[in-house]
């Protein structure tokens, strides 16, 4: 291959990936890499440090890798040279770290030189201890409980406890990062360490696609493909939405979905829409995603995000302002994984740059990767965003009259200014309607209710929050 080649394969890489990732974390972890040399299928790339290389490993590997074996074939591999600050004038020293590829595919616990060639097994042989493919960080004990995700927690502890009872299947969905891959693991996580003799197993839609394509491509393999999914005690699927438009997948799911759940076996589903709006799917295989419960995970308010951010200090056993945290988590509002991802690009920052986590660096941090409104949201905002979505007078809302409707308006303005502003709960009392903290607070918690039992509720909410946020 010509000297140039690296540089070529790698930036055909980032061509695909800058699509794929958010502006700021292209920017963050994949800029500063330096494609260095490529040798018989391996590409070295060069990394700033060893926090940057783990990183790499842990948030992008899935995601390089297929790009990688796109340019290079099933035999490409990757390597890193770290850079070390060697106390010399900063003179980098390279260190060799090899990371082939893992397959994602099915695996089984085998010797390290064994490879496996397929995801398969022979059929009724249950004794081979098969790969749940779950991620250790994505437990209960890190996944922060707010009224955002409060009722799909629940369900999945009690799913923990007796895998294959009233919530089967269990369908959660929501939008991006806000949780769902990390919730559908735990749930798996938890049974295995509970119940070790399950056969629980995580794959992504598009791994299963994949799998299935390659049962029906080999002679005799689409038999062995059935068999082995029919034998798994727990499964879940992840982005089943992504089924949409293949007949053929469609229907080996619903068969292996019937066989399992008529056997009292587990079944976890996630997707970025509710049932009632997947489109290209077949009808009977929506009617099963509503026999057990649909839960949604909501966008996060601002004591969870707060609680999600003292959670990642708590793990990474470091110590951030309380005044920094407080900003992100007041700033950085969308998702679980936009607030994951500026308090690692905060701490990336400062560690690469050796400098002190200050509140004026989350600042320049957030600028960067987040929209910040143009204008703060005052109560009085809300007050008059509440009144025009329902159609109310400024008046009545801060009268003393009990009609369901105003008092309902009255609940939401006061949880909005409870999540979206600095007031304290005397104060918001006392601009809506003159009432005290106690009634602020069972405001809040009967609409947090609220939107876990009722949809158009949690609809309602939801679309004046966007009002408010977006002017």
């Amino acid at each position: 291959m010509s000297p140039s080649s690296h540089k070529i394969v790698w930036n055909n890489c980032l061509n695909i990936i800058k699509d794929i990732v958010q502006p700021a974390s292209f920017s963050t972890w994949f800029e500063p890499i330096v494609p260095v040399r490529l040798q018989n299928y391996v590409l070295t790339i060069e990394v700033p440090s060893h926090f940057f290389r783990e990183y790499i490993e842990e948030h992008f590997i899935d995601l390089i890798g297929p790009c990688l074996r796109k340019e290079l074939g099933s035999q490409a591999k990757l390597e890193y040279s770290v850079k070390v600050d060697s106390g010399s004038k900063g003179v980098p020293v390279p260190h060799q770290v090899k990371g082939q590829f893992q397959n994602k595919s099915v695996s089984f616990h085998r010797s390290s030189d064994e490879q496996l060639a397929s995801p398969y097994v022979i059929p009724g042989v249950r004794q081979v201890k098969i790969d749940p493919q779950l991620n250790a960080a994505y437990s209960f004990d890190n996944f922060v409980e707010g009224s955002c995700n409060r009722l799909a927690r629940t369900a999945g502890l009690s799913i923990a406890e007796k895998p294959g009872g009233p919530f089967n299947p269990l369908f959660i969905y929501g939008g991006s990062g806000l949780g769902k891959t990390h919730l559908a693991q735990a749930i798996g996580i938890e049974i295995k360490n509970k119940m070790p003799e399950k056969i629980v197993l995580y794959v992504s839609a598009n791994l299963f696609q994949i799998q299935f394509m390659d049962a029906v491509n080999i002679k005799n393999k689409l038999t062995d493909f059935m068999h082995f999914y029919q034998m798994i005690d727990v499964l879940i699927i992840d982005d089943v939405q992504e089924f949409a438009g293949k007949p053929g997948t469609q229907n080996a799911y619903f068969n292996i979905f019937n066989h399992l759940h008529q056997s009292g076996k587990q079944l976890i589903l996630t997707s970025d829409r509710a049932p009632v709006d997947l489109k290209d799917l077949d009808d009977r295989l929506l009617s099963r995603f509503k026999w057990g419960l649909s839960a949604e995970l909501l966008s996060p308010d601002y004591f969870t995000r707060l609680a999600i951010l003292q959670k990642k200090c708590y793990n990474e056993g470091v110590e951030v302002p309380k005044e920094v945290l407080a900003f992100i988590a007041e700033h950085v509002t969308t998702n679980v994984r936009e607030i994951e991802g500026t308090f690692c690009s905060l701490l990336a920052q400062s560690t690469f740059n050796k400098q002190p986590v200050t509140l004026e660096l989350a600042q320049s941090i957030t600028d960067k990767l987040v929209s910040l409104s143009p204008h703060e949201i005052s109560i009085n905002d809300i007050q008059k965003t509440v009144c025009s979505y329902f159609g109310l007078s400024p008046d009545s809302l801060v009268s003393k009259t009990r009609k369901r409707e105003i008092c309902q308006a009255r609940q939401i303005a006061m949880y909005l200014s409870r999540n979206l502003t600095k007031n304290s709960l005397s104060s918001i009392g006392t601009m809506i309607g003159g009432k005290d903290h106690a009634t602020v607070l069972h405001s809040y918690n009967t609409v947090c209710n609220l939107m876990d039992t009722d949809r158009s509720f949690r609809q309602y909410v939801t679309d004046i929050e966007k009002r408010l946020r977006h002017g």
